[in-house]
Formats: C-alpha cells, structure tokens, sequence
C-alpha cells in the first residue's frame, strides 16, 4: 500500500514537470519567433539602446536581466492561455472577462490565462499535497491521501475564482466608501463655477484610490472622443456597483432635464451618506450574532473549565476511597 501510494505521488508530480517543462519550451519558441516580428519588443529596444551606448552586450544577455516573471512565468501563462481558449465556451470567457473588469484587471490578464491558472493551482496544490504524503514521516493509509490529494486538487482548481471574487468584493467596498466624499468635493467644485468634467479632474488630482482612478479613466476616454453619457455609464459598468449607477443615472438625467448640476449632486451625496450609515447600523446589528461561533467553541470551554475544574478535584477526592475500595 505504501508503494503504491509512493508511485502515484511520483507519478503525479513527474506530470506536473513534465507539462510546465513543455509549456516553457513552447512559450519560448514562441517568444523567439515573435522576437523576429515584433518590431516594439522591449527586449529589442533596451538592446538598440546598450548598442547606441557603445556597450557589447547580446540578445541573451538583455533577457536574462529581464525579472523572472518576465521571463518564464507571463508567457507560461498567457501559452496556457492559448491553448485553453480554443476549448473553452465564448459564454464563459465573456463571463471571466467582465468579471476580470470588475476587479480591476489584476496583473493585466485575459480570460483564457485566468482561466489556465485554475489548473495550474490545481497541480501545484494536489501535486505538493502528494509529495507531502509520501514522505517517509507520514504514514497515511492510500484512502486518506486519495482523499488529501483530491480535496486540495479540488481547493486549487477554484482558489483563483475565489482570489477573484475578493478582489471585487474590496474593490467594490472601496469604491462604496469614498464616494460619498467625492460627491462633496463634486458638489463643492461645480457650486465654485467648474464644469462636471473639471469637478470630476479635481477628484481624481485629490485622491489616490478605486474611484478617483476610474474618474480619471472617464476623463481621459471623454478627452479620446467618447461622449460623457457613455464614458459614465462604461465607468458604472466597470465597477458594478449600484451606488454608483444609481449616480450616473441621475447626473444625467439632470444633464437631459436641465436641472442644476449642484442640488442633484447635493442630493446624492445626502443618500450616500445615509446609505452608509445604514450599512454601519446592518454590520453593527449582524456582530453579535457573528460573535456566537466563536464563543460557542472557545470562550464557553474555556470558562468551565475554568469553574468546574476545581468541583471535579473536590468530587475525584471525595470518591478516592470508594473507588480503591
């Protein structure tokens, strides 16, 4: 039994190798030949450059002083990327895309390479799990590290959809909890005699976060020749957060109606901040119910134990006699 589980660890991670050491060898074909075609390649320009400075430096050398994940571990992924699109639903990758829009767009990925690193965290985690329960320390039955090796396989294969959906969620309560203050400094700008979009610049200049990034985006597509209503509404999409849409929505049925540009702006920021007491009021009522799983496991143990120690002592030496009788 030991054998063969010790047979099928080395069988897994040898696969594990075995399929990184082929996707490195593509990728960096791949690389070479794109190298030959790319006339913008990085890796070309800062070689031109060590030229131009007289320095006798070859293509090689530019690459090894490249960092790793330059090197090695973008291409593996976006190679990944490649070859899994070509078997995954358009449905999907249209799901994953918005969903990677919604975060942020973290490390500049697309779909079909967020969609390889499910696997690849798939064989890190089931691979290291069989390499650990295949050393000579631990003396599990096959059953259990069959078990082991699938529910950490299983762990892996979705822990980059959960990473995702964290991103989103503190992206979103980001953006949730400055917004009300930058509706102030809109309010507070447009009042002074500066247009939305100047109001909306200020914001951005002020602040260094989520939502006065993704004002600066709208600025700057608007400045590209998007119109406002639907640079604002691709911003609203591209947080998904109804605070937010709820705000684009009514600055420009403001800009339709020709109402003042400053009461609707004062008058959002007044719900804003309402909505947010509200939420402080919710995770406030929501607490003591939370603490009660931890109480429940770790604070009521502890104090009988605490209390009933010392009467169990008492009881233990009063039936002492009866008991070695």
């Amino acid at each position: 039994m030991d054998n063969l589980g010790t047979i099928i660890g080395i069988v897994v991670v040898a696969a594990i190798v075995g399929v990184i050491v082929f996707v490195v060898v593509i990728g960096a074909r791949l690389a070479r030949q794109a190298q030959g075609d790319d006339d913008g390649d990085p890796v070309l320009a800062r070689l031109a450059e060590a030229t131009q400075r007289g320095e006798n430096v070859s293509l090689e050398d530019i690459e090894l002083q490249q960092p790793f994940m330059q090197r090695v571990v973008v291409p593996v992924a976006r190679r990944m990327g490649e070859i899994s699109a070509r078997f995954t639903p358009e449905k999907l990758l249209q799901e994953t895309t918005l969903k990677i829009e919604l975060a942020g767009n973290p490390g500049r990925i697309d779909a079909a390479t967020f969609l390889a690193t499910r696997f690849v965290g798939a064989a890190i985690f089931g691979g290291l799990l069989a390499l650990i329960s295949n050393m000579p320390q631990v003396t599990w039955p096959l059953g259990r590290i069959i078990l082991v090796v699938t529910l950490f396989t299983v762990l892996g294969f979705f822990f980059p959809q959960m990473w995702l959906s964290s991103r989103i969620t503190r992206r979103q309560n980001e953006v949730r909890k400055a917004l009300p203050d930058a509706l102030d400094l809109l309010t507070i700008c447009v009042e002074a005699g500066l247009g939305f979009e100047a109001a909306m610049s200020k914001v951005a200049d002020k602040w260094e976060n989520e939502l006065s990034i993704m004002f600066g985006r709208c600025i700057r597509e608007i400045q590209l020749g998007k119109t406002q209503r639907e640079a604002m509404r691709d911003m609203a999409d591209r947080i998904g957060l109804p605070e937010l849409t709820s705000f684009v929505a009514a600055v420009i049925q403001s800009q339709l109606l020709g109402v003042s540009m400053a009461k609707v702006l004062r008058i959002q920021s007044d719900q804003m901040r309402m909505k947010r007491r509200q939420r402080a009021e919710e995770e406030a009522h929501k607490a003591p119910v939370k603490m009660i799983i931890p109480m429940a496991l770790l604070t009521f143990p502890s104090i009988m134990i605490i209390l009933m120690a010392p009467a169990a002592f008492q009881i233990a030496d009063a039936f002492a006699p009866f008991l070695g009788n």
